[in-house]
């Protein structure tokens, strides 16, 4: 399909509609469609995605914005019916064999009343592409706005429902507004709302992004992290037997094992033979992941640091340490620990930990490592933020029904 994105203005400028603008680009590019990017300022930010600019389109152009100034104080020159003439054409000449064109804001801000307009006229005739506006602000529910608004044409576009288009809220507070002020219902208007990029927000190493893809671990709810070599005295077992049990409930649950097989005992490959062996008959495969078995390579401080910056809870059972960094890295991450009550695990963690006896069973601890994740605010908001407004997450369950919804006929 041919995509045909418009704004002001576009990325590399900073604000909040250009980053939407271009991670809905990169995302429509990724999965196969033609994208374009239609703005008076910006630049091609990416191969995939044709940037034009057009001047006129930005709504700090000097004549934009000297047309502007007499717009807010309630006079139309003549030049702006000049401008929307030209403005029409341009598009015309863009957008003609378009398969959607996706507007943002320029119909519901009066930054530039002359490209609203011309949006106008052009939503108007036969052969067009099927239009979405896509409602971030709204000039007419905005207290501040309200001086520079007026009755009439050109501000009435603002608060009118064109007909034959699709209208998109990036919340329901705004989906509300929206239907208040144009006099329709709620259903007319769907909400798509923005996301995060979260591995360029926990700016992960190239290493790690692939180890998140091969392993699909972005979709784990939650997921615990287990930092340590493979040795007996880890109690990795129990880990697994905790796990089982989580996922009677969170199905999603996954455990994430980091470190290769000890170095020093060569009866840990005997064990961790055990360890598969008890993944098998616990039907964890795919949920204990075991990175020894993916990698032979010992992975960078980087990349464990950023699985602690990813995971959910570090989980460690540990029958004996003599410290426990894993702990105190925790704690920088802003992570829960979950861990056996052994002394020295207990002496660093002290009352910000959540300890756990190895005479309990693993039942005992999965429903008390569960009410405590359910419970913590700050661990609920993570899960919900990772399940919900993943980009991706956001383009399959949004993006992509609504552009193949309704295709140019």
């Amino acid at each position: 399909m041919k995509l045909v994105l418009v704004h002001y203005s576009a990325p590399p400028i900073i604000g909040g509609v250009e980053s939407v603008i271009g991670h809905h680009a990169r995302l429509f590019a990724e999965h196969g469609h033609e994208v374009s990017i239609l703005a008076g300022r910006g630049a091609r930010f990416d191969e995939r995605v044709k940037f034009v600019k057009l001047p006129w389109f930005d709504s700090r152009h000097p004549d934009i914005l000297a047309i502007k100034g007499e717009l807010d104080q309630g006079r139309v020159p003549e030049r702006f019916y000049d401008l929307v003439d030209k403005l029409t054409l341009l598009l015309r000449q863009q957008v003609q064999d378009a398969d959607w064109l996706i507007v943002h804001n320029v119909c519901s801000l009066h930054k530039n009343l002359a490209l609203t307009a011309a949006l106008h006229r052009w939503s108007s005739t036969e052969r067009r592409p099927p239009l979405i506006l896509w409602h971030h602000d709204l000039a007419w529910t905005t207290p501040r706005y309200q001086p520079e608004l007026h009755n009439g044409y050109p501000w009435d576009l603002l608060r009118k429902d064109w007909p034959g288009v699709q209208h998109v809220t990036v919340s329901h507070l705004r989906q509300k507004e929206l239907a208040e002020l144009l006099g329709i219902p709620l259903e007319r208007i769907r909400v798509i709302p923005n996301g995060l990029d979260f591995l360029a927000f926990y700016k992960v190493e190239p290493k790690t992004q692939a180890l998140i893809a091969q392993l699909d671990l972005l979709s784990a709810e939650p997921l615990f992290l287990l930092p340590v070599r493979i040795t007996p005295r880890k109690n990795i077992e129990l880990a697994l037997q905790i796990l089982a049990e989580v996922r009677q409930r969170l199905p999603q649950a996954a455990l994430l094992v980091t470190g290769p097989l000890g170095a020093h005992n060569p009866k840990n490959q005997q064990y961790f033979e055990r360890l598969l062996e008890l993944r098998r008959r616990s039907g964890l495969e795919g949920a204990a992941i075991f990175l020894a078995e993916v990698s032979e390579e010992t992975l960078p401080d980087a990349v464990i640091a950023d699985f602690y910056r990813l995971a959910d809870a570090l989980l460690l059972p540990s029958r004996e340490e003599g410290f426990g960094i894993p702990v105190l890295e925790a704690g920088l991450s802003r992570m829960p620990v979950f861990c056996s009550a052994i002394p020295p695990l207990r002496e660093i963690g002290g009352e910000q930990i959540f300890a756990f006896s190895l005479e309990e069973s693993p039942q005992e601890i999965a429903r008390r490592i569960e009410a405590t994740l359910q419970s913590n605010p700050i661990c609920a908001l993570r899960r919900r933020v990772r399940r919900e407004y993943q980009w991706e997450r956001i383009y399959q369950t949004h993006l992509a029904p609504l552009i193949e919804g309704r295709q140019r006929a």
